[in-house]
């Protein structure tokens, strides 16, 4: 496969600010709710921040979205540095354990109608075609990233925010088991990965996710 500069130029342009975007307030979002019930350690370490420089990862922001766009994946996929959350001094545990890891979901559930909106703002009021078709590509990535992070993060595996959410569903009894997990999710979401499972589990909930956004907002 030869390497395309042109292509991969234009990747990078409407991409970049999406990704940004959507991985910068997923995080931020968890250490605002945070903030709001009684935990304010984000906010002390500067990471309710909206500049994305404070929330990069090297690996995660940066290396990995440039690799998955040179080697012309289908999507893009990244992490951000966690935001930090001391879940102790939340006023109602379980409760806001639920609400903080939720916040970061639904960030991008939220950027995911923005883009849309945008998308059919850009096609309807940019007279040119071609700088149209930019600004359309960009915030059709907006959404597949967003809906991507949105489902991913939700998989019921901790530490992701779907397996605080679980945790804090299930019985206590229970979920002193299914915290035990942790220390390998990371393993099972790379093992996931390598056998193939994680895109079938990930890409059709993102597809149906699209197209009832699409009924709606289009």
């Amino acid at each position: 496969m030869s390497f395309d500069i042109d292509t991969f130029m234009y990747g990078l342009a409407t991409w970049a600010i999406p990704v940004l975007f959507a991985i910068t307030l997923h995080e931020v979002a968890h250490g605002w709710v945070a903030n709001k019930l009684g935990d304010s350690t984000a906010k002390m370490l500067g990471r309710l921040s909206l500049n994305p420089i404070r929330h990069v990862d090297p690996i995660g922001t940066v290396a990995v979205p440039a690799l998955l766009l040179l080697i012309g994946s289908p999507y893009l996929f990244g992490w951000a540095k966690p935001v930090p959350v001391n879940f102790r001094n939340l006023k109602r545990y379980r409760r806001d354990m639920i609400l903080v890891a939720a916040a970061g979901p639904g960030a991008n559930l939220v950027m995911a109608v923005i883009w849309i909106m945008l998308l059919v703002m850009f096609a309807n009021l940019i007279p040119d075609g071609n700088v149209a078709r930019g600004f359309m590509t960009m915030s059709q990535h907006g959404v597949e990233i967003n809906l991507v992070l949105l489902v991913f993060n939700l998989l019921p595996i901790p530490p992701l925010d779907g397996g605080r959410v679980l945790s804090g569903l299930l019985p206590l009894s229970l979920s002193r088991y299914f915290d035990q997990i942790e220390p390998y999710g990371l393993f099972i979401v790379l093992g996931l990965l390598y056998f193939g499972v994680l895109n079938q589990i990930v890409m059709p909930l993102v597809s149906m996710l699209a197209q009832i956004l699409g009924h709606i907002f289009l």
